[in-house]
């Protein structure tokens, strides 16, 4: 670990980063009703702490990530499956578990090293070869099992996004957009056969996204209450601490699912355009750190958080305005909870790692 390499951090991505959550704190506080418990003072102390494991990751020899990726991959595959035996209930699915007094999802903690893998081994084989049907084994057994132990917990969501990194990391490392339309149409010809393996609650939330009117007081609640809160705001929206849909507690999971939610009633379009021009500027950062990148292991890792990212803020901000269902995806650095922000702050620290490291030419 180079602490010299401290002052080589980029700092604009860096900024960013404390700002959005400055923001987060804020609207926790206004979901708190103009409280800073129970919400807002812990996303504060989580983000204090996982910022300097950010900045530790940043600083750690990045050779040393890339030679022991696969057991990191190994033992997060472990702590998921240990969540089959121990792990506890919460909306439906069994998604955390206790080490050393600390709730931890896994499924969240298995994108960084899916990444990482992913990174890792696209780095080892030539270009050439990358679209060769023997290649295509390795990702298949990187991606899948996530996808599955994750699918049947059962949590649809955070399935949903596990498999959709994949594809896009094998997707910017080479492989023939031919091959993702087969994967498509295989998919499209499966949903009748997964579909019974789905919980009825995660059945009526793709009802009720599809005709949300045809419960408004049930499944369709949340969606309808999003699409108000969004609406009411405006422009400009009602100012901080004005927002009647969630002080009158039409708004649920306003601290975690819909906090997008909150903030576009009370800042208004301005106020959302504002967050999503900041989550941009961090893309364009990984884009950047990925081109300039002399080896193709933090290429791809660069380009691995970027879409880690912009699955996180597509699929939440898609659910709060109808365009896919409600499935329980957070917001990065605004959501309220600590497995998400320990997941997008150790890839965040990652994508420093590579920003600082990006002259190295060969990794072993």
């Amino acid at each position: 670990m180079n602490f010299q390499n401290i002052f080589k951090l980029n700092m604009l991505f860096i900024f960013v980063v404390i700002l959005l959550t400055i923001i987060g704190i804020f609207s926790l506080y206004s979901a708190a009703d103009g409280s800073y418990y129970p919400w807002a003072i812990r996303h504060a102390i989580r983000f204090c702490i996982l910022f300097l494991l950010m900045v530790l990751i940043a600083l750690t020899d990045l050779k040393k990530i890339f030679k022991y990726t696969y057991l990191f991959f190994f033992l997060s595959l472990l702590l998921l499956f240990s969540v089959e035996l121990i792990g506890t209930f919460g909306k439906g699915a069994e998604r955390w578990i206790w080490i050393f007094g600390v709730s931890i999802q896994p499924s969240e903690l298995i994108k960084i090293t899916l990444i990482l893998s992913l990174s890792k081994f696209y780095h080892s084989i030539k270009f050439a070869h990358i679209g060769h049907i023997s290649k295509l084994f390795i990702p298949f057994f990187i991606i899948a099992p996530p996808f599955l132990l994750v699918f049947f917990q059962p949590d649809l969501g955070t399935s949903l996004s596990i498999l959709l990194l994949g594809i896009i990391i094998m997707f910017i490392s080479g492989i023939r957009i031919w091959k993702f339309f087969l994967g498509i149409f295989i998919s499209l010809i499966s949903i009748p056969f997964l579909w019974n393996y789905i919980k009825p609650y995660q059945q009526n939330r793709i009802l009720s996204f599809l005709n949300p009117e045809s419960d408004p007081l049930g499944q369709g609640y949340q969606l309808i209450q999003s699409k108000i809160a969004l609406g009411s705001g405006g422009l400009t929206g009602k100012g901080f601490l004005e927002g009647t849909q969630s002080y009158l507690e039409y708004l649920p999971e306003k601290q975690t699912d819909f906090i997008f939610t909150l903030i576009g009633e009370e800042f208004g379009f301005l106020g959302t355009i504002f967050i999503i021009s900041l989550y941009s500027i961090l893309i364009l950062i990984c884009f950047y750190t990925s081109m300039k990148s002399y080896h193709i292991f933090g290429r791809i890792l660069s380009l691995g958080v970027a879409s880690n990212l912009f699955l996180y803020i597509l699929l939440n901000m898609s659910m709060t305005i109808g365009l896919m269902p409600i499935v329980g995806i957070p917001l990065p650095l605004l959501s309220y909870g600590g497995s998400a922000m320990l997941s997008i702050m150790i890839t965040f620290g990652l994508l420093l790692n590579v920003d600082i490291n990006y002259r190295i030419i060969k990794m072993k």
